[in-house]
């Protein structure tokens, strides 16, 4: 499967602080990769990074097989990015500025922003400074949208929405970008949004990947196990047994072994009376990177 953005070797640093050192990633055609990382992981800054904003201490990034930094004019059109759901020109209405970028961008689709608008229930008159940060958010998005880029790269893309408006514009993104056979690179601090919406994620801890795949075999791998424990019970390391923890003498591990090889681990340690429990994709997060 061809790969649209591709990633190699990124290692980048804020003065001494190390934020990730050889982090690659690919993104392939047609695919919603979703980046998930506690804050202060470096999901920004990848997002910075893919747009161009940020040269990374070492390591190199192509979008559509163009290095970026050194990319045409041309290409850099078949990219639409949103950062932090930042839209420029507020002083103007949902018509006027929607008027403005379409002289930028010859295939420009002005259904599909006036699409997301009327499913928002903005007022085509209503000025952008008036409205709420997330209505502003799709604003950009909107615009975004109706320039038809090949690949979408954003950074919380639900900013400020409440759960309904959210709700809506998730399942109306992945509508968009299945059918008009979009790839979308984007971030998220709700992850319940990245559920319903990416066919792939990556986990991000301090430093590193944790696990990139399809967010459908990470659910169906990673279990929760619990048994109770008597006082002081410390489970020893093990391979794949992430970030286990006792509270009130109950022991909680996740692992994405084969659910025998854990429950084998775990006897080992004296605990015959084990459940095991599928995750939804905020338990998988945690359970990979540790609540604190």
């Amino acid at each position: 499967m061809e790969n649209v953005i591709e990633c190699r070797n990124l290692t980048h640093y804020y003065g001494k602080r190390l934020i990730y050192k050889d982090l690659n990633f690919n993104v392939p055609r047609g695919r919603i990769l979703g980046l998930l990382g506690k804050n202060g992981t470096g999901k920004t800054t990848t997002i910075n990074i893919l747009s161009g904003f940020l040269q990374p201490r070492s390591g190199e990034c192509f979008i559509l097989g163009e290095k970026i930094g050194q990319m045409n004019p041309e290409t850099r059109r078949r990219i639409g990015l949103l950062i932090e759901g930042h839209v420029q020109y507020q002083f103007m209405n949902i018509e006027q500025i929607e008027k403005f970028y379409s002289a930028f961008y010859p295939n420009w689709k002005r259904e599909a922003y006036y699409e997301l608008m009327s499913r928002l229930q903005v007022a085509p008159h209503q000025r952008i400074n008036r409205m709420s940060c997330g209505q502003r958010s799709q604003v950009a998005l909107g615009l975004i949208l109706a320039q038809d880029p090949e690949v979408l790269v954003l950074d919380d893309f639900s900013l400020g929405l409440d759960p309904g408006y959210r709700r809506l514009f998730v399942d109306y993104l992945r509508e968009y970008a299945k059918s008009e056979d979009k790839t979308v690179f984007l971030t998220s601090h709700i992850i319940q949004d990245m559920e319903r919406l990416v066919d792939d994620c990556i986990i991000m801890d301090y430093g590193r990947i944790l696990v990139q795949m399809p967010v459908d075999k990470l659910l169906n791998d990673m279990h929760r196990y619990t048994a109770t424990v008597a006082d002081g019970f410390s489970l020893g390391e093990a391979e794949g047994l992430y970030n286990p923890s006792v509270v009130r003498n109950t022991l909680e591990v996740f692992s994405m072994r084969p659910q025998e090889e854990v429950r084998a681990v775990l006897a080992q340690q004296g605990l015959l009376e084990v459940a095991a429990e599928k995750v939804n994709l905020e338990d998988a997060f945690i359970g990979l990177t540790g609540k604190y």
